[in-house]
């Protein structure tokens, strides 16, 4: 609890000591018999009052300067004091009590849920250790530049990313991905900032400035998340600027238009001024809109923590509300579906040594960075000489030419050696085929095996448990591997040989299928398919651990590259969606009902304490159970 916080319990507890006193006093007849009772009890009971809502009364003057005064501090200000001008002590006091019981309420709800936020927002450096000379100086991380060479000891917070030069380590990257297991870090390997070196020193060399570093990019993510709206908030903003001044009008009339009726009237009673003015200011207090435009963003925002502390960030509570929605859920293949760590698993048809093959294939993919091609150089595992490549052409969807040794060669699928009029040998085997041909001949194909990433079939069954509808993978592969991959994780459709353009195109046409309710969700790494992502209704990065295209572009990040975070992160929202409802529910009913009975007379003050406080306490309790991560069953 903050020092705000227990200075409000303070003045809650004295106010309720000082009020119980008084109303004992009261019922007991004590306070008659005191000279000059009436304002003898007027003084007594505004000091609880005024103990406990002063701040309140302030806030309403402020309001009423600035011309902002239909908020519930005017209404609880022109309640409460509307009280006492009726003699209603004990009742004016108590309102102000229980109002301010709920706010505490409020408070720490929202505090709670905020501390999920806060332990991600902890990933913040202090400083960095510097290299210098030799010696490390204890620098602001904004000090720091691209290829500096920053010193990490065990226990401190990574401030920037980088490379590591020298040291081997563990990571813990609990407030990134939510994993508890550490992960081990080694020299010559990318590390990414908001990490926590556990074990060895780290020597590092700064890829990235601060302000462009993995952990600038979540805190500004997780900063700017409040202010992307969902429609429910959307909805109960618009609803309550309508509702107060039109409640506030309705208090107004009820307490003047009776007794006016009855005094032109002529009824027998009089005007009874005393009772209609109580019953306007009681329909005041039970108008009061606290619960459904406290309880709602505070479900939303309990529920972004919870996926914050599940290793899922979401950009905002409207994407949050789609999530909940999901019923076609597309997919890219490599590094989402399967590992992504292609290798290479045979050389087949081939003419030539298969160290020849890898060669001329190695040499043509000297530079380029897709994971195939990278395989390829890695297992051939030599020095390339760069200075051997003329001529090099990178064909979109299909491979490379180049001129090697004076060669020409041909590295791609068989769309390339259609192209150049080589006739390919396919491969019965599953996998990403590259066929190779020298001067137009072909030469042979190398055959490359990406594996099903662990978690990928059981996160698609649970999709299915869930409700989402349609499941489709999209790749540019065969067709034999892609529909291989597609049934042994379950999908319900795929998409096969696809140029970079025609995945856009595919959820285009997806998206047209679906209605407006409907949520179509992509989940892709985040680089190369970042126009996907911003296409579809929902952009799911995967594994875009320190990936700025992944941030950039997608709604939702997955921190790790686990692909249950996503069942998870429906899961999540589909609760929080559920726990909204109920609360609009809750208070509009009990709400309708006590407004009610108020304008009957039926209902009294402490009616119109239970219907403002009390179901906004509900409705705040409530809204902490989205805290709560559900567990994939």
């Amino acid at each position: 609890m903050t020092k705000k916080q227990k200075k409000v319990l303070i003045r809650i507890i004295i106010s309720t000591v000082l009020l119980a006193v008084l109303m004992i006093l009261e019922k007991t007849g004590i306070l008659e018999k005191l000279p000059f009772s009436r304002w003898t009890s007027l003084g007594l009971f505004l000091i609880p009052y005024l103990v406990i809502g002063y701040d309140i009364l302030k806030k309403a003057g402020k309001g009423i300067i600035k011309g902002r005064m239909l908020d519930e501090c005017f209404l609880m200000a022109v309640a409460t004091i509307g009280a006492f001008a009726l003699s209603e002590y004990e009742e004016g006091a108590a309102v102000m009590l229980f109002y301010q019981i709920g706010e505490l309420f409020q408070s720490v709800a929202v505090g709670k849920s905020r501390k999920n936020i806060s332990d991600l927002m902890d990933i913040r450096p202090d400083y960095a250790n510097k290299e210098v000379d030799g010696s490390i100086e204890k620098v602001d991380p904004d000090e720091v530049s691209i290829g500096d060479i920053i010193v990490v000891q065990p226990g401190e917070k990574v401030p920037l990313d980088g490379k590591v030069l020298s040291g081997n380590s563990s990571l813990d990257t609990k407030a990134l991905t939510g994993e508890s297991v550490p992960r081990s870090i080694k020299e010559g390997e990318e590390i990414i900032s908001g990490c926590i070196n556990l074990t060895g020193v780290l020597r590092i060399e700064v890829t990235k400035e601060f302000g462009e570093s993995t952990v600038s990019k979540i805190l500004e993510l997780v900063e700017n998340a409040s202010s992307r709206k969902s429609k429910s908030e959307n909805f109960i903003s618009k609803f309550a600027r309508v509702y107060t001044p039109v409640v506030c009008f309705g208090a107004l009339a009820l307490a003047i238009l009776p007794p006016v009726i009855r005094l032109l009237m002529h009824a027998a009673e009089g005007p009874m001024w005393s009772t209609w003015v109580l019953r306007g200011l009681t329909f005041l207090v039970i108008s009061c809109p606290c619960a459904l435009v406290i309880s709602i963003p505070l479900s939303f925002f309990a529920g972004i923590g919870a996926a914050s502390h599940a290793g899922i960030l979401v950009k905002g509570s409207n994407y949050l509300e789609r999530l909940a929605n999901t019923q076609i859920a597309v997919f890219d293949k490599t590094g989402t579906i399967t590992k992504g760590e292609f290798e290479v698993s045979g050389v087949h048809h081939n003419e030539r040594e298969d160290e020849e093959i890898l060669r001329l294939a190695a040499y043509a993919e000297c530079a380029s960075s897709h994971p195939i091609a990278v395989s390829l150089r890695k297992h051939y595992g030599k020095e390339i000489d760069r200075s051997l490549v003329e001529d090099y052409e990178e064909i979109s969807g299909e491979g490379i030419t180049a001129k090697i040794e004076g060669k020409t060669v041909a590295v791609g699928n068989e769309k390339l050696m259609r192209r150049i009029g080589a006739e390919a040998i396919p491969c019965n085997h599953v996998g990403t085929i590259v066929h190779i041909a020298i001067e137009g001949s072909y030469a042979g194909h190398i055959l490359i095996a990406d594996g099903i990433k662990e978690g990928s079939k059981e996160a698609i069954e649970h999709l299915k448990k869930i409700g989402v509808r349609d499941l489709v993978m999209l790749t540019g592969d065969a067709k034999s591997v892609g529909e291989a991959v597609a049934k042994e994780v379950g999908m319900t459709d795929v998409h096969t040989e696809l140029m970079p353009g025609d995945k856009v195109s595919e959820v285009e046409k997806l998206m047209t299928g679906k209605t407006v309710k409907e949520t179509l969700l992509f989940v892709g790494d985040g680089i190369n398919d970042a126009p996907v992502l911003t296409r579809a209704d929902v952009g799911v990065a995967m594994g875009a651990l320190g990936s700025d295209a992944a941030i950039e572009a997608a709604d939702v990040v997955l921190m790790d590259d686990d692909l249950r975070k996503l069942v998870t992160g429906i899961q999540i929202s589909k609760k929080t969606l559920r726990i909204v409802y109920e609360n609009i529910a809750l208070a509009l009913l009990i709400k309708l009902a006590c407004l009610g009975l108020g304008a009957l007379g039926f209902a009294n003050m402490w009616w119109a304490i239970f219907a403002d406080v009390g179901v906004m306490i509900l409705a705040v309790c409530n809204s902490i159970r989205a805290l709560r991560v559900p567990k994939i069953k």
